[in-house]
């Protein structure tokens, strides 16, 4: 039984998905993303330089385009997913592969969560920090001494060890000193703002807005909300993806329910190899591929 994970934003690089567009559906994915997103997806491909491709627009476009383009690439040779999980943005690349949204909706959705998240990153100002060594209960007693009265939650549960907690820029120092004198290593992200926090609250609502509009379909396969780690109903789509932008990603607990429902092959359909590495963090016994570059993808197709 086979999970599908959709990258989030972060292991973005100038060449991403460049080799890739030899193969029709990624390109087609690309001229889709180009044409909704009012962006050259193909030039910032092969041609983007580093601080293009970090850019948050770009960055989450080249994301998702790979994410999508890969997953279509294996479906038009015959592969399938069981289940998908999406971390974060990755979550609008499983709405495509699940067949709960066609692809040009999902990149017009993409174009509202990233604008609206923007401004509410200008709006309230804040960040991110991974708590190196952290296991949750770890995290939430160190958010309740740092926040005094600032935002300050657990963002991101990736794996055993790794929680990334986000909010008010003045908590996060206050909570990287603490974590810091108790002789532990925390990271500050470079992120734009406090993301999966209620700082996105004006987000999250617009997001749940546009989603409103949407007609989602039924799934084809299961897809496990970041909200929650549950499968994804499509009576509540609206307001979980809005819900998403400000709770944290549940990534962790979304893998383990997999694999106590007996899920035990990973294939991270997307670039960078982030999750797959998260998951061997989590349990080191289920297997592990990541199909993100054009010689991973026809070693994995031919079996090798």
């Amino acid at each position: 039984m086979t999970v599908w994970l959709c990258s989030g934003q972060g292991a973005q690089k100038p060449g991403m998905g460049a080799d890739l567009l030899v193969l029709p559906e990624v390109t087609d994915v690309f001229d889709v993303m180009s044409r909704e997103l009012e962006m050259d997806l193909h030039q910032l491909a092969c041609e983007g330089t580093p601080e293009e491709i970090n850019q948050p627009e770009a960055a989450q476009a080249l994301t998702m385009a790979v994410s999508v383009g890969v997953g279509l690439a294996l479906k038009a040779r015959g592969f399938a997913p069981d289940a998908l999980i999406g971390f974060s943005l990755g979550q609008i690349s499983a709405l495509v592969l699940s067949e709960m949204l066609p692809l040009e909706e999902a990149a017009r959705l993409l174009k509202v969560r990233s604008s609206s998240m923007a401004a509410a990153c200008a709006a309230n100002p804040g960040g991110m920090v991974a708590l190196m060594g952290a296991m949750l209960d770890d995290a939430e007693a160190l958010c309740a001494e740092a926040a005094d009265d600032d935002v300050l939650v657990c963002a991101n549960h990736n794996a055993p060890g790794q929680i990334v907690i986000s909010g008010h820029n003045d908590a996060l120092e206050r909570a990287q000193q603490l974590w810091k004198d108790a002789g532990k290593r925390a990271v500050r992200l470079a992120t734009a703002g406090a993301f999966h926090s209620p700082l996105m609250e004006p987000a999250a609502a617009e997001v749940e807005r546009f989603c409103s509009s949407l007609a989602f379909r039924e799934p084809a396969v299961t897809l496990i909300c970041n909200t929650d780690a549950q499968p994804f109903l499509v009576s509540e789509a609206a307001a979980r993806l809005g819900q998403q932008v400000k709770s944290g990603v549940l990534f962790e607990q979304s893998v383990r329910a997999l694999i106590d429902e007996g899920e035990t092959d990973f294939v991270e359909v997307g670039f960078g190899g982030v999750l797959t590495g998260l998951v061997k963090r989590i349990d080191k016994e289920a297997s592990r591929t990541s199909v993100g570059t054009l010689d991973q993808f026809e070693a994995y197709v031919s079996g090798e």
